[in-house]
């Protein structure tokens, strides 16, 4: 028990921050962030160590994200903004700023996958290329060309030229 405490204290801001970009939402993040370490502690005997255990837990959240995604149909066309702003910051920063945020969450909402979620793991998970591979079952280099395919998309979105 005493170990998976540590587990939780170590990865429990990774898979809130994780989850907080998917789901724009800081209670949903928060609960489905316990609910990704319930899972996991019900479950840690099928852990493999094929991949890192951020990776696997990001894993479990994703999927419970998708879940609750399904149950509450919150992938609509009506959820994408008409305009967002034109300038030439790059995405991180465009992030940074709460309002252009909402604005890429919406954005990313209407993505299809993997591109939304590639990116997501990228900026709002702080996953390395080759962990996103790994969690994919593909290359480093393949998680690097999803993920800037998908931040070309979102700048075209934007209309700006985000770097």
């Amino acid at each position: 028990m005493n170990d998976f405490d540590a587990v939780y204290r170590e990865y429990y801001d990774d898979v809130y921050r994780f989850l907080r970009g998917l789901s724009a939402n800081e209670t949903l993040a928060e609960e489905l962030t316990q609910e990704t370490f319930f899972r996991a502690f019900r479950s840690i005997k099928d852990y493999r160590g094929e991949s890192e255990l951020r990776v696997w837990l990001c894993s479990i959240a994703r999927n419970l994200y998708f879940t609750q995604c399904k149950k509450a149909k919150r992938f609509t066309a009506e959820e994408m903004p008409d305009d967002l702003p034109e300038n030439g910051t790059g995405i991180t920063e465009l992030i940074e700023d709460r309002e252009t945020a909402l604005q890429i969450h919406r954005i990313l909402h209407t993505m299809r996958e993997p591109y939304k979620e590639v990116f997501s793991l990228r900026i709002f998970g702080e996953l390395s290329f080759a962990e996103i591979g790994a969690l994919f079952g593909k290359s480093s280099h393949w998680a690097c060309v999803t993920y800037h395919r998908a931040k070309t998309m979102i700048q075209e979105t934007i209309g700006g030229s985000a770097k």
